[in-house]
């Protein structure tokens, strides 16, 4: 099959960019000792997971159950780097196979008593990684003292294994001068952070880290033994104006078709919000919801639900109907969890398709 067959709108990967991108992460990670253990949220498919892990990695990360639930078929080794709060989804996370060794992430003394007693129950031990916030302001506990006394409560609840510390830097998204300052005050916060918990005979195991923007300075931070990246293999918009990736490192763009000309200074693709998010830039970062392969100077400057309004003031090229574009969008994890399917292309010939096995919840009754 040729690109020009697919119907739009259409989720598009270009193969050579994926591969180059998944070399990358993966030959940093190597050369400086990291593990990689990826986020798998951007692209939710065991088609990509399955050459992360190839090139190296640890094991996956997972935001979701259903997410957990399918990378299990993959690895034995799954962090869900989310609280896991509540009987339901503690109910699955026990279900995983039980030669999965299941590792989570949690801040609070409810989110421990409520996995001990689930672990206990099914009968496995399950490691635990204490969140700590340096930064962002999400989740994550905010003081050293709370950290390990959460910490110390891990060990007197087994099955539960005290396995270690994990923070996400997602609070630093500048260029990279603007990154100098807050990955050295980052970097003093670790370092201080591991000190108080060697003090206290706490010493973690595992320091989990990283994030697409910061995960190729993640060698400066002291301590870190593995980092969980999840955009890098796509990228998108506002990872280029991190200065983490190049225009040309984006592999994932939508397809899309021009349905309209007929409002002077526009152009109307078949590409609207059902097919791009609605997500817009950091303030600073630009404008628009998405922008052309071909002509970046022409962006998505407003969407319908099945519009999207293409603005060509800034422009020479003029669009027909029946045109075909390709547009990068803003947050790309976003827009995969859109799609159901994924077509990976070479050139202008479609090489392979593949499911977004993990996207949504698939709940079970």
């Amino acid at each position: 099959m040729q690109i020009h067959e697919l119907e739009t709108p259409t989720p598009v990967v270009d193969l050579d960019v994926l591969d180059r991108n998944l070399d990358r992460m993966a030959r940093y990670a190597a050369d400086h000792g990291i593990g990689l253990r990826p986020h798998i949220k951007t692209h939710k498919s065991p088609r990509v997971a399955r050459e992360q892990l190839a090139r190296g990695a640890v094991g996956l990360t997972c935001a979701t159950t259903h997410e957990a639930e399918v990378m299990a078929d993959l690895t034995d080794d799954v962090l869900v780097a989310y609280p896991p709060v509540g009987d339901a989804r503690l109910r699955r996370l026990m279900g995983l196979p039980a030669r999965v060794n299941l590792m989570v992430a949690l801040d609070s003394a409810e989110a421990i008593e409520g996995l001990a007693a689930a672990a206990k129950e099914a009968g496995r031990p399950v490691r635990v990684l204490i969140e700590c916030d340096l930064g962002m302001h999400r989740v994550g506990v905010t003081s050293i003292e709370e950290a390990i006394r959460l910490a110390r409560l891990v060990t007197e609840r087994p099955p539960l294994v005290f396995a270690g510390v994990n923070f996400y830097p997602g609070h630093i998204r500048s260029g990279e001068a603007d990154r100098k300052a807050p990955l050295a005050q980052l970097g003093q916060d670790v370092r201080t952070w591991l000190a108080a918990f060697d003090k206290a005979g706490l010493k973690p195991g595992i320091v989990s880290g990283g994030s697409t923007p910061t995960a190729f300075e993640s060698h400066q931070l002291p301590g870190v033994t593995e980092i969980r990246p999840g955009t890098y293999v796509y990228n998108d918009r506002e990872i280029v104006s991190t200065g983490a990736a190049a225009r040309e490192d984006c592999a994932f763009t939508i397809l899309a078709t021009v349905v309209s000309t007929a409002v002077p200074g526009q152009a109307v693709v078949d590409a609207g919000c059902k097919a791009l998010g609605r997500e817009p830039l950091r303030v600073g970062a630009g404008s628009g919801f998405g922008e052309l392969v071909d002509h970046p100077e022409v962006v998505v400057k407003g969407m319908s639900e099945e519009h999207g309004i293409l603005d060509l003031t800034s422009s020479t090229w003029k669009p027909k109907v029946g045109d075909r574009v390709r547009i990068i969008p803003n947050h790309v994890c976003i827009v995969t969890h859109l799609n159901d399917f994924i077509h990976g292309v070479r050139g202008d010939r479609v090489e392979t398709i593949w499911p977004v096995a993990a996207r949504g919840r698939a709940a079970k009754v």
